[in-house]
């Protein structure tokens, strides 16, 4: 049986009834008391109530929100110790004209409480130590995936009122070599990835130009995020949000930005924010002696690289970003998306850097060919996931320690499991100093000179000499002294890539 209540309109001029003023809780949805269980309605007056509807309330909806502390949800309770009595006569004549006050009335101030209290962990501090915080923004409480995927108001772009401003200052240099991810992170509310890449495509206008769905496009934004592991020290959403402002760095050289396509543009963005999607935090090889289904499925051919694609491709097709495009353009990007991705296989290194020294003393690189825009991309990202080395040094330094803590953690599950240590990962046989000199030696120098014959621009020139001061830094520089500047330093940070376990 259906039934449906009309209710009535209450003339403004009608006065509330008084045993409602004093209601403070409770929910009436009837004309009868008897679903309450039988009280009179006098007795009803006593519920704490927010909504009534009943015949003795004259048949009307009566709404009043009044200050209540929500002791029970937040065990707080106001201190009164050294108040004044000209402040207690206040507060009781505040709350004498709420009470006979008969508009809507809604008191904020328990919401700042609740939120203070949520947010004390260890320590509980006085009202005078602790200032009330009143905006806290949806992005650090409401992060789960069930909730962003669910529900579409949850992607709505929000920042904490204090670093509002300083966010947006900072996006406005995001050009620059010395773009500190780390800070940004922090303003952020460790959702660097989104806030950047969703500023990088408006800057662009491929919102526009793609008719891409501004929120189809946040919530994607928003999935990539959460795919990424924030457990790790290293590869994780901020790792990411860093490779794509490098890629953003080189995407305004002028040798591609003169060439560059729209749609080119758009795949070197999507694939720099998600070339390391749900990185487990261990390498190819552990993967394989390990017999993971990933190996299997992969052919221990890339393992990790064809992984991050298909999880790419995965959220793409789930949050309908491109789903407004012809079928076979869909396909096409997503293939080309793939061989970016795939060029990041640091196994495949000394072929892909083969092929573009070659190219480049036959000096046939020329980027009116669609194929060599795509190679110089592949080369773009494979210079832009690597180039910590090649970033200022208070920069490259906590990077360089943490990568180095994510090698260690695989070599301690590996002596856990009675496996054969990975090279690198051997906590008392390598040091974050020893590991930086080798792989900007054997790795990264080689890769950035050749950058450099390619696109001898100032950039260029500015990562050469970032490098080189900082290999001739863990060369020489006191381990002691790195390390202790190095914690210092750290202890400044969030956890990366998120708020939160």
């Amino acid at each position: 049986m259906e039934v449906c209540y009309q209710l009535p309109v209450l003339p403004l001029d009608r006065p509330v009834p008084k045993h409602v003023l004093g209601r403070r809780g409770a929910i009436c949805l009837t004309s009868s008391p008897v679903l309450f269980g039988g009280p009179a309605p006098r007795q009803l007056s006593k519920r704490r109530g927010a909504i009534s509807y009943d015949s003795s309330d004259q048949t009307a909806l009566y709404i009043r929100m009044l200050d209540v502390r929500l002791r029970a949800q937040t065990s707080y309770t106001p201190e009164r110790q050294g108040r004044s009595e000209r402040d207690e006569r206040k507060d009781g004549h505040e709350r004498t004209q709420r009470r006979q006050h008969t508009h809507f009335c809604t008191d904020f101030r328990p919401l700042q409480f609740n939120n203070k209290a949520i947010a004390r962990t260890d320590t509980v501090r006085s009202e005078a130590e602790q200032p009330v915080r009143s905006v806290l923004s949806f992005q650090k409480n409401l992060h789960s995936s069930h909730y962003s995927r669910n529900h579409s108001h949850a992607t709505h772009h929000t920042l904490d009122q204090e670093y509002i401003g300083q966010a947006k200052c900072l996006l406005r240099k995001v050009g620059s070599w010395s773009f500190d991810i780390f800070h940004f992170d922090r303003l952020s509310n460790g959702k660097s990835l989104v806030d950047l890449t969703l500023h990088l495509f408006s800057d662009y206008g491929l919102v526009k130009l793609f008719r891409l769905d501004l929120l189809k496009l946040r919530q994607f934004l928003v999935m990539v995020h959460e795919a990424y592991r924030r457990q790790n020290p290293y590869h994780n959403a901020l790792h990411a949000a860093d490779v794509t402002q490098a890629m953003y760095c080189y995407l305004q050289e002028p040798q591609l930005s003169e060439s560059l396509t729209s749609c080119d543009i758009l795949l070197g963005l999507l694939a720099a924010a998600t070339h390391d999607l749900d990185h487990p935090g261990v390498n190819q090889t552990f993967l394989i002696k390990t017999n993971h289904y990933l190996a299997s499925l992969y052919q221990n051919t890339s393992v990790l690289e064809n992984h991050h694609w298909k999880c790419a491709v995965s959220l793409l097709r789930e949050s309908g970003l491109l789903s407004h495009f012809p079928s076979e353009d869909r396909q096409n990007l997503e293939e080309r998306l793939g061989s970016l991705i795939l060029a990041t296989d640091i196994s495949r290194q000394n072929e892909y850097l083969s092929q573009f020294r070659a190219h480049l003393d036959r000096a046939d690189l020329h980027l009116n060919n669609s194929q060599n825009r795509h190679f110089i991309l592949q080369m773009a990202l494979k210079c832009a996931d690597i180039c910590n080395p090649c970033r200022p040094w208070h920069l490259s330094k906590l990077w360089s320690h943490k990568v180095t803590d994510e090698f260690f953690s695989q070599g301690d599950i590996e002596k856990r499991q009675n496996l054969d240590m990975s090279i690198l990962c051997d906590r008392n046989a390598n040091t974050v100093a020893k590991i930086q000199i080798g792989f900007i030696s054997f790795v990264v120098e080689p890769l950035f000179l050749e950058w450099a014959r390619f696109s001898d621009t100032p950039l260029s020139r500015i990562m050469l000499g970032h490098m080189t001061s900082n290999k001739y830094k863990w060369t020489h520089l006191p381990q002691e002294d790195l390390k202790e500047s190095t914690q210092s330093t750290s202890s400044k940070t969030l956890p990366q890539g998120g708020l939160g376990p």
